[in-house]
């Protein structure tokens, strides 16, 4: 019998699928809360926070379970998960609205993504 080796998965494969995972999680919690806002008399106005938190959470869920695996940089992987998301997210939105323009909300949003991006790496790399 022959000895048959793992295929190691590289570094940045993990990053890949951390940031397919944000992504996932992002439009999951999205749909929820879109139903929410469909089938309820809530406020209108805290679509932004929301969206906002909605974000965090998934960079930082997305960013500890692509750390965990490659278990260390725990801070570049997770810059450049976050980094990575917004990119694409940047890239989609621009696309549907025709508007290639860098506001400050985005540079907020790119702000919170990478340090969401650090901390859930940090907390992925930590994980026994």
């Amino acid at each position: 019998m022959e000895n048959v080796a793992k295929k190691e998965i590289k570094p940045y494969q993990h990053v890949i699928k951390a940031v397919g995972c944000s992504l996932l999680f992002t439009v999951v919690l999205l749909f929820i809360f879109s139903c929410i806002l469909t089938y309820t008399d809530v406020n209108e106005s805290i679509i932004t926070p929301v969206i906002i938190i909605i974000t965090a959470i998934s960079i930082l869920l997305g960013s500890s379970l692509g750390n965990a695996k490659i278990k260390k940089n725990g801070v570049l992987n997770g810059a450049i998960i976050g980094a990575m998301y917004f990119g694409i997210i940047y890239i989609i939105s621009s696309l549907l609205n025709w508007k290639f323009s860098l506001t400050k909300e985005a540079i907020i949003f790119i702000v919170i993504g990478v340090i969401c991006g650090i901390l859930g790496g940090i907390l992925g790399v930590n994980k026994k």
